[in-house]
């Protein structure tokens, strides 16, 4: 197994999921390079149930990610409203494993309160969580 990928510009969230802040207030998520690694060839990813406009709090299931032999919640690093959807996703959902922090992101959202980032992990914390 090559050695995981944990971008330093980068939170995260212990349910290993990822967030990009960009200066603008708007942020991309996605899964961690670990959690596509556990789960191995990723099938689907679910996320049809959102639209764009579509709010979320810290914490809250926003789809799920299917690989072969399991499937797993996602879960919103932040509260945020949805502006895109990485529609990508639907046709070529191998993208999470071939690119988890590039083409396999999931959404961009618009971020509602930047104080919730203070209980994100950096990418120290998170390597110390994932050995």
């Amino acid at each position: 197994m090559s050695e995981l990928k944990i971008p330093t510009e980068l939170f995260y969230t212990e349910d290993h999921e990822w967030i990009r802040k960009d200066s603008d207030g708007f942020a991309y998520i996605g899964v961690t390079d670990f959690a596509q690694n556990s789960l191995g060839d990723i099938v689907y990813v679910e996320v049809d149930e959102i639209e764009i406009g579509d709010t979320f709090s810290k914490e809250e299931v926003f789809g799920t990610i299917e690989a072969v032999k399991t499937v797993s919640d996602l879960i919103m690093p932040v509260s945020c409203e949805v502006v895109e959807i990485n529609e990508e996703l639907e046709d070529t959902p191998d993208k999470v494993n071939e690119s988890p922090y590039g083409d396999g992101w999931i959404l961009k959202v618009k971020i509602q309160d930047e104080k919730e980032f203070v209980d994100l992990l950096d990418s120290v914390s998170y390597a110390n969580i994932t050995g």
